[in-house]
């Protein structure tokens, strides 16, 4: 773990729970795509860029989660490397209470105010393409989280933050996160397409053929959507929902479970509603969904 990979002339993945993207500037001056998920993460990073002798400029941030910016602060502290998130990330990355609490839908119990979900603070900047050094491009990767981007180097190497799983992750977990599903299904769309010398993904290996796990993350998303709508031939309401996912997927309900997949499972709501195949229904105080 935390192993330095090469994979272009200047660029490079650091092995990690999520990847962190390393691009060389010049001989003496090197970024980072995202910086892990704490400041042990920071700390090993940290100690490749000595090894290398390389000085660390700049930080450019995917998109807010904890695991991808966590190491943020120490780097930060330790370099005084400029931070860029973009969009709405940025916010949330200058202000981390807003993950738990996003996820939670009001203030998080303690049991989510933990490193995985809350990283400390650091001072970030609103990531424009202007903000990039020669050689890189910033590609607009929304779906996952509010404004997520990932990037190309000139050595035609594509990290992808998190805009898809592994097999293995899919076949373990079953739902993965979600924040807006229709602009997740656009980008896996529009991802499935691209060509690239290697595609670098957040949470699995990387390929040089990105199109058929793609495909795959496509298939889970309509595969849990249409058990959705099955679950709601009879009205159901958001907690019922989220109890037959659980049991039929075999999944272990805890707070930070519990705070992930419900917020995923409202998304799917939102755009199952929004594009015909639910229907909301309030009865004797509650919210209810109905398939069309």
């Amino acid at each position: 773990m935390y192993e330095l990979e090469q994979v272009g002339q200047d660029s490079f993945y650091i092995q990690s729970p999520a990847k962190i993207g390393l691009f060389r500037i010049d001989e003496a001056e090197v970024c980072l795509i995202d910086s892990g998920s704490d400041k042990e993460a920071g700390r090993k990073v940290r100690q490749i860029l000595d090894k290398n002798n390389w000085r660390l400029t700049a930080i450019f941030n995917t998109h807010s989660n904890a695991d991808h910016i966590g190491g943020n602060k120490y780097l930060q502290g330790q370099t005084n490397c400029r931070i860029y998130a973009p969009g709405i990330d940025c916010d949330f990355t200058n202000h981390t209470i807003l993950e738990p609490a996003f996820l939670y839908g009001g203030f998080p119990p303690k049991e989510l105010r933990h490193k995985f979900l809350l990283a400390q603070e650091s001072q970030a900047k609103p990531l424009v393409q202007e903000r990039l050094p020669d050689g890189m491009e910033m590609i607009a990767l929304p779906g996952h989280f509010f404004d997520m981007v990932g990037f190309r180097t000139e050595d035609d190497v594509v990290y992808l933050a998190d805009c898809l799983s592994s097999r293995a992750t899919l076949e373990k977990y079953q739902i993965s996160f979600v924040y807006d599903v229709a602009a997740y299904l656009a980008t896996l769309e529009q991802v499935k397409t691209m060509q690239a010398a290697l595609f670098v993904p957040a949470h699995a290996e990387p390929t040089e053929d990105i199109a058929p796990l793609a495909q795959y993350n496509i298939d889970k998303v309509h595969e849990i959507a249409d058990r959705i709508v099955e679950f709601c031939r009879e009205p159901a309401g958001f907690e019922a929902v989220l109890r037959r996912l659980f049991l039929d997927y075999g999944l272990v309900m805890n707070f930070e479970q519990y705070a992930l997949v419900g917020s995923t499972v409202r998304s799917y709501l939102a755009w199952l509603k929004d594009s015909g195949r639910l229907e909301a229904l309030f009865e004797d105080g509650q919210l209810l969904w109905r398939a069309v």
